[in-house]
């Protein structure tokens, strides 16, 4: 790699760190290329990115982002996870280390707020922003929908009985 691929690497990692709301730092230890594809695959499908790169280079990324605190954890053969979605990347992640015994959770980071691997698990126990999203359109469709039953419910009930009423009559 030359000089500038290297600067071209550290501008786009710079880039990713000044948009994404979460990053998660793993450590893989002997995991096949198949084994990293599918990783990268189901990061992909939650909106998520894996990205392995030299430890320098991702250091000198940092600088001047709320991420800057994660250089310490840059030690070994590390990838780092990536999402907008505060949840996605941590959720990947997790899941994936539970099926792979060569897959590592090192900690992470929300904005300026440093997450250690049990942080990075309580994270992705939380629900994904779609999922946050749903609950709040049906609580906010709930109570409508409520109001709409209770007030039909007294004009059904007045139809019944003059219904039974006049059932009564014609008997």
């Amino acid at each position: 790699m030359d000089r500038s691929q290297k600067t071209e690497a550290v501008a786009a990692l710079n880039s990713n760190f000044g948009e994404v709301g979460v990053v998660v730092v793993t450590r893989n230890l002997g995991l096949t290329v198949a084994q990293s594809t599918q990783l990268r695959t189901k990061m992909r499908e939650a909106g998520a990115a894996y990205k392995v790169s030299k430890n320098k280079l991702a250091k000198i990324a940092l600088e001047g982002t709320d991420y800057a605190g994660l250089a310490d954890l840059l030690t070994g053969p590390v990838g780092l996870a990536t999402s907008t979605d505060p949840v996605a990347a941590a959720k990947v992640a997790i899941d994936f280390a539970k099926t792979n015994d060569k897959f590592e959770i090192v900690g992470g980071a929300m904005g300026s707020q440093m997450l250690d691997a049990e942080g990075v698990k309580a994270l992705a126990s939380l629900p994904s922003l779609d999922e946050l999203r749903g609950k709040i359109v049906g609580l906010l469709v709930a109570p409508a929908t409520k109001l709409a039953t209770i007030t039909q419910a007294p004009a059904a009930q007045i139809a019944r009985v003059l219904s039974a009423y006049a059932e009564k009559q014609a008997a």
